[in-house]
């Protein structure tokens, strides 16, 4: 990572950054930064990092912290992990991963999962370099319908 670069938590102040990021990475409407900033001060749940370099914030990983009265321990879960092109293969992506799993082991978790498409190469090199492993879990999704 560049000496100039540095990860750390997320801050309200970053809000408007990681309306940006978060656009380029997920695209769809825009995320106000008023809610942005209201999230990071409400949500006790989620930790959500930055990667900064030269004082321009380039990256963000985001992960969710659960407990659950049929586990002795909370456990993690990294939901989001996203470096802007121009800054990417400097090692940033690690670093958040670092930076999440630090802020996990101080909260009690001692286990971390991941979620990513199969097919997304990049992402699944950059956490097994960071000693995750693939297992046989299947995901499934059902999207809600609301009757008015």
């Amino acid at each position: 990572m560049d000496s100039m670069a540095k990860v750390r938590l997320a801050s309200s102040t970053d809000a408007e950054h990681l309306s940006r990021l978060n656009q380029e990475f997920n695209g769809g409407v825009p995320r106000p930064a008023a809610k942005i900033r209201e999230h990071l001060n409400i949500n006790r749940n989620e930790l959500i990092a930055v990667a900064e370099m030269n004082g321009r914030i380039v990256g963000f990983g985001c992960g969710q912290c659960y407990s659950s009265f049929c586990y002795d321990e909370p456990y993690g879960e990294i939901t989001e992990l996203y470096v802007e092109e121009a800054a990417r293969r400097q090692g940033m992506a690690r670093a958040l991963i670092a930076c999440l799993e630090a802020n996990f082991r101080q909260r009690g978790v001692k286990s971390i999962k991941v979620l990513t498409g199969r097919s997304n190469t990049a992402a699944i090199s950059t956490y097994e370099q960071c000693s995750y492993v693939k297992d046989d879990e299947q995901m499934l999704e059902k999207h809600l319908t609301y009757i008015d």
